[in-house]
């Protein structure tokens, strides 16, 4: 028996030193457009931890939550697992498969020969049978790269999942605190407007105010009273967003009542001369897919060519009286080659495809990374002129503080009368409201930023 596993042996080493793989061997795009793309990808630690820079504590254990609990996340993490599956499964399939049976058989007149009247025949097989896809064109090892590219890629996408749920919490909990600070500033508008009205209303009942004064008082209370079912509205969207982004009933939802936004003690910052296109998942889960569409044009190429097949059998055959020895010693080999020579039409048709799909992911790859600059670059200049935004509301709203001091202690001296003080007033009342809402926007556009550069940012 020796003999014959040297032969097998041999077979084997043969095919595998005259293999050759066939297909293009996959290179990174190295430049899209002006864009240098030769840094992979490396995953950034803030990626998990930027949020932490609010020093909110309420945020991070609602971001907590939705990390442990949000659907789709816990969907993408499943697809990781299903793709370094299949990936082990494609890796598998270039080793030998093998099986060991053992069977017993017993048969009475097995034929219609008369001599086998009455007679009862027993026998067994042991032994390991197996089977190798030799793989001389590299089918399986380009089946292998496609798969493992997949399994990275289905990495990313729960990297890009991550980041994507992450940042909608953020948001949405900006969204309900900015409407919860607005509501705030309104029914504090609406309580000074209602006690405005009752000293008009006093000096009309003494003679020294006018109808036309109740009226301008009711304007403004019923324009803040318009204001507060649509304030209500977005605090309501933004807690059952929330509720959603963190499966849980929107009921069961608890969040402290404090109403202020998240803040930085500094703004964020770009360093200068760093490719932050390397700590985007959504550009090299891209990448990846083109890798995976490269190597399935050399997974069907290899249909151009035989395959080789070697399957066998070694082990004990039972003799007549049951006996395991050398007469019951039994081996068998069974070299095999297939070839679609007659169905080229479908195999070129097969890579052609192949070869379009790749096609397809490239231009996918570029557009990704073209979306992927405008956007960073888009988020950096909206939030820079948000800060602008920011500091000249802050600064009315300094401004009109200080007018309704100084009309304050003028119409207690009795240099001004009461509509120029509730002139004053209003504009105090909506600038506080425009700078509530200011607020919001730049916090959001802060989160656009965090969000197109991974979390991969600087104080």
């Amino acid at each position: 028996m020796n003999k014959h596993c040297h032969y097998i042996s041999a077979l084997v080493l043969s095919s595998v030193l005259s293999a050759c793989t066939v297909g293009p061997d996959y290179q990174p795009p190295q430049q899209i457009l002006s864009v240098n793309m030769k840094k992979s990808y490396q995953p950034v630690f803030s990626l998990s931890t930027w949020w932490d820079r609010f020093n909110d504590d309420q945020l991070s254990r609602l971001i907590e939550q939705a990390l442990a609990e949000n659907r789709t996340i816990i969907q993408a993490s499943a697809n990781v697992d299903r793709a370094y599956a299949v990936f082990s499964g494609a890796q598998a399939d270039r080793l030998p498969n093998g099986t060991v049976s053992g069977g017993y058989q017993a048969s009475r007149n097995a034929s219609l020969l008369s001599q086998d009247n009455g007679m009862t025949l027993r026998g067994f097989t042991n032994g390991l049978s197996l089977s190798w896809d030799t793989d001389i064109f590299g089918k399986l090892q380009r089946a292998t790269e496609a798969a493992k590219a997949r399994a990275e890629q289905s990495a990313l996408l729960w990297q890009d999942a991550r980041l994507h749920i992450v940042s909608q919490v953020v948001k949405s909990y900006g969204q309900y605190r900015g409407a919860q600070l607005r509501l705030t500033y309104a029914e504090l508008n609406l309580q000074f407007l209602l006690q405005s009205k009752d000293i008009i209303q006093a000096q009309m009942n003494a003679g020294s105010a006018t109808r036309l004064e109740m009226a301008q008082i009711d304007t403004q209370i019923y324009r803040v009273k318009t204001d507060i079912p649509a304030i209500r509205i977005a605090y309501a969207t933004a807690k059952s967003t929330l509720a959603a982004l963190l499966a849980t009933p929107v009921q069961e939802l608890q969040i402290s009542s404090s109403a202020s936004l998240p803040r930085l003690s500094q703004p964020a910052s770009i360093a200068d001369n760093s490719n932050y296109l390397k700590f985007r998942p959504d550009v090299a889960s891209a990448e990846r897919n083109l890798a995976a569409s490269t190597a399935l044009i050399g997974v069907n190429k290899a249909d151009l060519y035989p395959s080789l097949t070697v399957s066998g059998f070694l082990g004990f055959i039972s003799s007549p009286g049951l006996a395991l020895n050398n007469a019951s010693e039994s081996w068998n080999i069974a070299p095999t080659i297939q070839w679609s020579g007659l169905n080229m039409g479908a195999v070129k048709a097969r890579i052609k495809m192949a070869e379009v799909d790749a096609d397809i992911a490239m231009a996918q790859y570029e557009q990704t990374v073209i979306n992927a600059v405008n956007d960073m670059q888009l988020s950096l200049n909206n939030y820079q002129l948000s800060r602008e935004q920011l500091a000249n509301a802050e600064r009315q709203f300094d401004s009109s503080q200080q007018a309704v001091a100084i009309s304050r202690s003028q119409y207690k001296a009795g240099k001004i009368d009461f509509l120029l003080l509730l002139d004053s007033e209003r504009e105090l009342l909506t600038s506080r409201d425009q700078l509530a809402q200011i607020e919001l926007s730049h916090f959001l556009r802060m989160v656009d930023v965090y969000r197109e550069f991974s979390g991969a940012l600087t104080l």
